[in-house]
């Protein structure tokens, strides 16, 4: 599965190991990812791409601000992701 801006990940691997994140550019082996908190957009993580697992959404505002290339705040990263993950949590406990 591709990997491009503005995709959330997962980290698989490393102290991170669990957390999403908001691809905010790729070059080849790598990603830039940010959440907002403990990576922020001016001082994002460079991963390698076999360390984070690419997580299907929908579109949203900020991965429609990242790819026109306007400015994202750290508040509207961190907002975003954490509504997802409550979405993916409530879906995973009404399993049964």
């Amino acid at each position: 599965m591709e990997i491009a801006k503005s995709d959330i990940v997962q980290s698989i691997a490393g102290r991170d190991q669990g957390k999403l994140f908001y691809v905010i550019e790729t070059d080849g082996a790598y990603v830039l990812i940010a959440n907002g908190k403990d990576r922020k957009m001016e001082k994002p993580k460079r991963k390698k791409l076999k360390h984070v697992r690419k997580v299907p959404r929908t579109e949203t505002r900020v991965a429609g601000k990242l790819l026109s290339g306007e400015k994202v705040l750290n508040s509207e990263l961190r907002r975003d992701l954490a509504q997802f993950s409550q979405k993916i949590s409530s879906q995973n406990q009404g399993g049964y």
